[in-house]
Parts: structure tokens; sequence; C-alpha cells
């Protein structure tokens, strides 16, 4: 399995990803610079976290008009999978290719520290080898991750199955007390209408190795592996 992991000025979490999926989940990892058009013939899309292009005017509102979200689009439209972390997710709602959007966390503060996650559902390419019920444990490192949108959108997103994770104590509960950022309803991440395409705040790929005391992250990169192998399996006559 081929990933292309996007690079806009001021990425600064690709690495990271390149590493986690290379040598954690031995998958292939290029970087694919922000101003190229092709994917290079890759399976999946990582849009990675960071300040992209500074963050200025908006969080990831700059990026979304990159060359290389021509090609992103393309990919999601064929129902390639894409996946955006952090900034990514910004990028990703700024594109239109996610619904809603990422605001100011409710206090106003850049929270880093470690939260706990339920998966809500694993009826996705993102979620299907985390084990029922269990709480992942993830980083964030974010001033934005306010996960917000309207009422009907909301509704739209619960009754479709696309809330993937919500923000939740050590036990899996979701709470106000465990919500990081203030996000509506507790989410952490969602994925769009066909499924192909999702975006989550925490950091997945910096919880990828034992040694770093964390691999819970390294689930969601396997969902993805898992997905491919179905995908790529040859069908019975």
């Amino acid at each position: 399995m081929r990933f292309a992991v996007l690079q806009f000025p001021a990425s600064n979490c690709d690495q990271d990803a390149v590493h986690a999926l290379r040598h954690a989940l031995g998958a292939e990892a290029d970087l694919v610079w922000h101003k190229e058009t092709d994917l290079r013939g890759a399976d999946a899309v990582i849009v990675p976290g960071g300040f992209s292009y500074g963050d200025y005017l908006r969080c990831g509102a700059i990026a979304r008009f990159s060359p290389v979200m021509g090609a992103v689009r393309e990919h999601a439209g064929r129902g390639g999978i894409v996946l955006g972390i952090c900034n990514g997710f910004q990028v990703l709602c700024e594109a239109g290719l996610l619904p809603g959007a990422l605001i100011r966390n409710r206090s106003l503060q850049f929270r880093c520290e470690n939260i706990f996650l339920q998966t809500v559902t694993r009826r996705s390419p993102f979620t299907r080898a985390i084990p029922e019920g269990k709480t992942l444990r993830l980083p964030i490192a974010h001033g934005e991750g306010c996960y917000f949108a309207d009422e009907p959108t909301l509704d739209a997103l619960e009754a479709g199955d696309q809330v993937l994770w919500r923000y939740a104590d050590p036990a899996g509960t979701p709470s106000e007390r465990a919500n990081p950022n203030g996000s509506l309803r507790h989410i952490a991440g969602i994925c769009n209408a066909t499924r192909n395409v999702a975006g989550l705040m925490p950091h997945p790929e910096r919880a990828c190795e034992t040694i770093l005391g964390n691999d819970d992250g390294l689930l969601v990169f396997q969902s993805l592996l898992d997905e491919y192998r179905e995908r790529s399996a040859p069908r019975a006559a």
C-alpha cells in the first residue's frame, strides 16, 4: 500500500506521518509537495498536521487552493482514501471535502496534552481495526480544534453514522470535562457521506510505537491497511 503525505509550507507533522507509515505500519509513503499535481499512483492520501501557510487568514484556508488539492479532490471523487490530521482536518473542511469547520478552542488556549477518544463506529476504513469498546489515548496539539457545524449538519452526521470519534474520559464516556476544545457534541473526528474521506484533530502518527509509550494511533493506520487489502483481494467468480 502506498501513501502520499502532502507537504505544505509550514507543515510540521509530515515527517512524523511518513515515519509512522513506513516503520510502524510497514507501508510505502512518499512526501508530495503542495505544488505538484500528481499523487504518483498513491492508494491513500494523508493531509498532515502543522500550520500550512502559517495559518494566515484562517487555518487551512490558503492550503485549499494549492495545486495538489485538485489531485486530492479527484482521488476522493474516485473513492480513494483521504485522512486529514489536525491541520489536515482543517484543510479538508476548508476545501469542502468534509462538512463543518474548526474554530478557536473555547478556552482560547492552545492545548497540548494526551486525551481519550471513544470510537463511535467501526463501520469506516479509518476505524475498522479498532477493537470494539477500546478507548484510544492520543495526543492533541491545537489552538483551533473546536468542531463547529449548524444543527442540521450535526444531525445529518449523526444520522449518517459519520461521527467516528468523540472526546471521552478514560472509560470511553464522552463528557464536557473530557472535551479539550469545546467541540460540539464532543466530536473529534468525522467522515464524509461516502465514508472515504475523514478528519480528526488528535495525532495518531505520534502514538504508533510502544517505545514512545503508546501505539494506539497505529490502529487508525492499520484500519486503512485492512481496507486496502480487502479492496485489493481478488473476488470470487
